[in-house]
């Protein structure tokens, strides 16, 4: 079992999210062992209190008894965590994974771990890279008894509060995708209500202030509200090709379990307008509501 008291963890994938996570449990006084598949980010971190960099998954593996890995997509992870690579893993060793990825990879994810003897924990997390620092992650966690007790020290590091939802590995997955969901109909709101008013001559800026001190005050609408009033989308915090897989994986999820969604066609044209525009593909996620703003009658 993993101390407690003083948790040793690995982390793989350190891009935006992932080297704010990262940071936020060197921060909380955890030792961190790193692994990126490019060079230059680990090296980074490895300059910082002396966080030692490995060379391979694997090595992360037997360094440490709790690797928690913040990749991309579903492609990458099951790259990243083949057949070969579990194999290898010493017993007892525990993987907290916190891609997106659809509920049929959490749920073979789930079972290649299972069929290894490795713990495995799905575990993603809501909120930007913005709030990790301050410990404002929301995580949604699934797992057996035991790997969600070896994980459970370094999530409440990271998370405000963890949802344990049993041991389902679709069930966080689901969850995951529901909330970017409902995420991009609030850029889409955002961005419909904003061109509306900005058409009769209202300030973009005041408009939101209004609008998340009524109704619509949780952290979407305050976080995205200002930067869509100021066309501000720069840095990025979630990037538009993420995004636009997120709704991917909504569709797709819907479709498995017979759901409709009507306005994921209408979501999916928008997002495949900002990433056929060169400039705003290169922006944060919200950017997307400049495509509403720029149809608007001049």
């Amino acid at each position: 079992m993993v101390d407690v008291k003083q948790p040793s963890v690995g982390f793989l994938g350190l891009g935006e999210m992932g080297s704010a996570m990262a940071g936020r449990l060197l921060d909380g006084g955890l030792t961190v062992t790193a692994w990126n598949r490019s060079h230059g980010p680990a090296a980074r971190l490895g300059q910082r209190d002396g966080v030692p960099v490995v060379p391979t998954v694997a090595a992360a593996f037997m360094a440490e008894q709790v690797v928690h890995p913040m990749l991309s997509d579903d492609s990458v992870v099951l790259e990243v965590f083949d057949e070969e690579m579990l194999s290898g893993v010493p017993a007892g060793r525990t993987h907290i994974q916190h891609a997106t990825v659809s509920a049929d990879t959490a749920t073979e994810l789930a079972e290649h771990h299972q069929r290894h003897g490795v713990g495995y924990v799905t575990a993603p997390v809501l909120g930007r890279s913005t709030v990790i620092a301050r410990g404002d992650l929301l995580v949604v966690a699934s797992g057996e008894p035991e790997a969600l007790a070896s994980a459970m020290p370094s999530l409440t590091l990271l998370g405000r509060q963890v949802w344990s939802l049993g041991s389902d590995p679709r069930h966080p997955a689901v969850v995951k995708i529901g909330v970017n969901y409902s995420i991009v109909h609030t850029l889409q709101s955002i961005a419909e209500s904003v061109s509306l008013v900005e058409s009769a001559g209202v300030g973009a800026s005041s408009f939101v202030e209004i609008l998340t001190d009524t109704a619509f005050s949780g952290s979407a609408h305050r976080g995205y509200g200002p930067m869509i009033a100021e066309s501000r989308y720069q840095p990025v915090g979630f990037s538009m090709a993420l995004g636009l897989k997120d709704l991917t994986l909504a569709e797709q999820t819907a479709a498995e379990q017979g759901v409709k969604l009507p306005m994921s066609s209408v979501l999916r044209e928008v997002f495949e307008a900002t990433m056929a525009d060169p400039d705003l593909a290169a922006l944060d996620w919200s950017a997307v509501a400049e495509i509403t703003r720029g149809r608007r009658a001049r």
